[in-house]
């Protein structure tokens, strides 16, 4: 239990480097006083402009990357039988650091572009999974909240089945272990996302394109 809470802990300390935080305090502004109030990619591109929402996405996503190539760096040879399970841990981490930052008073991101850097890292068919799922979703719809919602039910879907084909080479308490903790992360990601989903439900999400700065 020890080494998954200091790779909770080493995610939360990645997590709290807020990439549209510290892009809007660069140029005068507090990022989520704008907009929807969300101190992430999305919130930053009808904002700021594409440039500055792609760079928070990377910023947001690589930081998970570093958090987790961290771990494995520390972990690889002593845990290296459960390193797919140290990996998903850290990403929590990082996305608790994003979504709840302390020095913002809690007030952050809701975690998705973090979300992209583990299924990055995770395995090849999380990544290509994700990847296909978002753009896909993304470029017929123009929801963002949908594809990012996507993602995580396609991870849900996609885990178990590499966990269970022996892809991740783990016992199966650590897999029901590391099934749980996605499930987790799932609920708080659409639990940060309850006002999208009303607002697809009803019809008045806003539209998000990629030439424009904002878009109803």
């Amino acid at each position: 239990m020890g080494i998954r809470i200091l790779c909770l802990a080493v995610g939360y300390v990645f997590g709290l480097f807020q990439t549209s935080y510290i892009i809007g305090r660069m140029h005068g502004i507090d990022i989520r006083e704008y907009g929807s109030g969300n101190a992430g990619t999305t919130n930053m591109m009808r904002t700021m402009g594409t440039k500055a929402g792609v760079l928070t996405f990377f910023g947001d996503s690589l930081k998970c990357v570093f958090a987790v190539l961290f771990i494995r760096l520390l972990f690889g040879k002593s845990h290296g039988d459960i390193l797919p399970l140290l990996t998903i841990y850290t990403a929590a981490g990082v996305i608790l650091g994003h979504n709840f930052p302390f020095y913002l008073k809690f007030k952050g991101g809701k975690g998705i572009a973090a979300t992209a850097g583990l299924v990055t890292v995770l395995h090849p068919i999380t990544f290509f999974g994700g990847l296909i799922t978002f753009f896909t979703v993304f470029f017929i719809t123009h929801y963002v909240s949908l594809g990012s919602l996507l993602i995580y039910l396609g991870l849900l879907i996609e885990l178990p089945i590499i966990g269970q084909m022996g892809l991740l080479h783990m016992e199966q308490r650590y897999l029901t272990e590391m099934y749980i903790v996605a499930a987790l992360l799932a609920f708080m990601a659409f639990y940060k996302h309850r006002e999208n989903i009303r607002r697809l439900i009803s019809g008045t999400e806003r539209k998000t394109y990629l030439t424009k700065k904002s878009e109803s």
